[in-house]
């Protein structure tokens, strides 16, 4: 179950098409077409998802897979968000959210994913955002644009 949550939100998070034309399928991330802002939280993200599921290792392992390719195309304060994405991980996956409905189906349910969805849609990320990315309206492909064909 974890996996296919996992894989859900990685789908969404890197805004995998659903469909695309003449059935082609993108061979590359979109990351470097989205904003340093953008790309800086979807790594955020990442950063909650690989924590939350580290004892599943193939997600975890996805998820630090995403956030090293995420950090090629992000441009950020390196001296202070390290320690700042790691305190607020650690405080959303901290929070202690219940459900009674849903406990009472399954024993021991974290709602880790909800966890970090907050996380990602919350005003303390957006604020860390301001903080640490730089140019966060540009893009990396703007900031390195392809070579010209000869």
């Amino acid at each position: 179950m974890n996996k296919l949550w996992f894989g859900i939100v990685a789908a969404a998070m890197l805004h995998a098409p659903l469909c695309s034309a003449a059935g082609t399928q993108p061979q590359s991330p979109r990351a470097p077409e989205r904003t340093y802002a953008q790309n800086y939280k979807d790594m955020v993200l990442a950063t909650c998802m690989a924590k939350a599921y580290q004892g599943d290792r193939s997600a975890a392992m996805d998820a630090g897979s995403s956030i090293s390719a995420l950090r090629d195309w992000t441009y950020y304060d390196l001296e202070k968000s390290p320690d700042a994405v790691n305190a607020l991980v650690d405080a959303y996956l901290a929070r202690d959210y219940r459900n009674p409905l849903a406990e009472s189906e399954v024993k021991g349910v974290r709602f880790d994913m909800l966890k970090c969805l907050d996380l990602y849609h919350g005003k303390e990320l957006d604020a860390l955002v301001k903080q640490v990315v730089v140019n966060p309206k540009r893009t990396s492909i703007q900031d390195n644009p392809p070579a010209r064909q000869k």
